[in-house]
């Protein structure tokens, strides 16, 4: 993990990749969850016997579990200390050019992308690739911007 000491020693990064999270196992349980958060219930996602015989061979995950697990794998590459806060402000330029199947490792890798400065703090953008474990394409691709205060 990079740690950094505010947002202007983060700010030395713009262009760099800064590191990949540990493979994380996504599970049908996680897949139920986010069905049931959601209302997504489509068989492809929930129902195993259905969808193993359906056109991945598997369940798969929904194309937005993939994308919120950005927050729980970015954590484990960097961090800045001495923020009052970060928050979420949206995503630009999402793909989903493979899809997740239950059991599937995935992991991030990050690049900041940029450091903008706003009248309530710093916007960054980071280009978040989630990949699949032995996958020839990403699970996720993602533009994720957050707005750090320090």
């Amino acid at each position: 993990m990079k740690i950094f000491n505010g947002i202007a020693e983060f700010k030395q990064e713009i262009g760099q990749h800064l590191g990949y999270s540990d493979w994380f196992t996504l599970t049908q349980t996680q897949v139920d969850l986010f069905a049931d958060a959601t209302g997504d219930h489509q068989w492809i996602h929930v129902d195993p016997e259905a969808a193993a015989a359906g056109p991945f061979g598997a369940p798969i995950a929904h194309g937005f579990l993939t994308l919120s697990l950005m927050p729980v794998l970015t954590e484990q590459i960097w961090r800045i200390d001495g923020l009052k806060m970060g928050i979420n402000y949206g995503c630009n330029k999402i793909r989903f050019p493979s899809v997740v199947k239950v059991g599937d490792r995935v992991r991030a890798g990050a690049v900041l992308s940029a450091v903008t400065p706003t009248p309530a703090g710093s916007q960054i953008s980071i280009a978040v690739t989630v990949e699949i474990d032995g996958g020839a394409k990403p699970g996720c691709v993602a533009e994720w911007l957050l707005l750090l205060v320090d």
